[in-house]
């Protein structure tokens, strides 16, 4: 393996990161607008702020992760990326900032009116930031975007039929993320039946995922069939793993084993990525721009892969107190003398 393939494998480690962790974020905003009216959604909105509440900002950390490295160790590629595709990372970047606002200000203010616009502001950037996202990585894999500045189609590149399926596709994957997260969330905190409600959310958007992956082929065949050659070639491995994993995360959720659900469930949307990635290979821009050709000096990349690993020594301890911290049951933590199985279990506590 080559060096600039080392800082790109770190980069994608965290472009994974961000799809599992940002996704199930944007997937809970989907399913925040789907909650139904004030009173109906109130219990499952209620749960929603408690799960993002601490975590939201962090998420993004991962996004800015991955664009610092691909701009700093892949300057031609991130050039190219930021001229042509700048209508939807500037869309994409509002949706998160729209998104922000209206989560962080939606709990302090007192006015049913301004509540709803801030919280249909919140879950309708949710929705079409995802879209974006997608589109975005569908411009660069059906090889719509060339190396130079603004080289592609500005409207094209993300306008197409790959990007369609992939902003559809992000979309769905996020709802499906955040459903089953969402539904061990419910199950900590004693409520039940949002934890029923969420697996049978989470059912439904796996069969849907399913049947948009299945026919999204289709559309990969026609539209972008060096991509689409990969994929059954030598990235057919991955999907294969990818499917069995999204069959036993429905096993797995029909059985309410929620802890492994969100496990096989993480798998299947990661190795998805990793068969991208592995379709793409040896290309940062297919079908022209090789991984070799776009990276930077190998000044660059060293220093780059020894900030990354200095930075790492602090950050990843960090943010794993924090997820781990904020996974404790609120009643658990009002009453540290519960023990944790009885928190776990839905048990009466005192």
């Amino acid at each position: 393996m080559t060096l600039p393939e080392v800082v790109l494998g770190v980069m994608f480690v965290g472009l994974i990161a961000y799809g599992l962790f940002g996704g199930a974020d944007f997937g809970a905003g989907v399913w925040d607008l789907l909650a139904g009216g004030t009173r109906r959604g109130a219990a499952q909105r209620t749960l929603i702020e408690h799960s993002l509440g601490p975590v939201w900002e962090a998420n993004h950390v991962w996004l800015i992760f991955v664009l610092v490295v691909l701009w700093t160790a892949f300057p031609t590629g991130f050039a190219a990326l930021a001229s042509t595709l700048y209508i939807p990372l500037t869309l994409a970047a509002f949706g998160m900032i729209a998104r922000g606002a209206a989560f962080a200000f939606r709990k302090s203010v007192t006015g049913l009116g301004m509540r709803r616009f801030l919280g249909a502001s919140f879950a309708v950037s949710s929705l079409v930031t995802p879209y974006f996202l997608g589109a975005i990585v569908g411009g660069v894999a059906s090889g719509r975007v060339p190396p130079g500045i603004a080289a592609g189609d500005v409207v094209d590149s993300w306008v197409n039929p790959t990007s369609a399926l992939g902003g559809a596709l992000a979309i769905l994957v996020c709802a499906y993320l955040a459903a089953v997260f969402l539904c061990g969330d419910a199950r900590r905190e004693g409520t039940d039946e949002l934890a029923e409600q969420f697996r049978v959310r989470a059912l439904v958007t796996a069969a849907v995922v399913g049947a948009g992956a299945l026919g999204g082929f289709f559309v990969l065949q026609t539209d972008a069939p060096l991509l689409y050659a990969g994929l059954v070639g030598r990235g057919l491995p991955v999907i294969a793993l990818s499917v069995l994993a999204g069959l036993a995360s429905i096993g797995l959720l029909a059985v309410r084993r929620y802890v492994l659900a969100r496990l096989t469930s993480a798998l299947a949307v990661v190795t998805v990525l990793v068969g991208w990635a592995v379709a793409q290979y040896p290309y940062l821009l297919p079908p022209t721009l090789t991984i070799s050709e776009a990276a930077a000096g190998r000044a660059t990349l060293v220093a780059m892969l020894v900030a990354l690993l200095l930075g790492s020594l602090l950050l990843v301890p960090a943010l794993i107190y924090l997820y781990v911290l904020f996974q404790r049951s609120t009643a658990t933590a009002q009453h540290p003398d519960v023990p944790a199985a009885a928190a776990e279990s839905g048990a009466p506590r005192p």
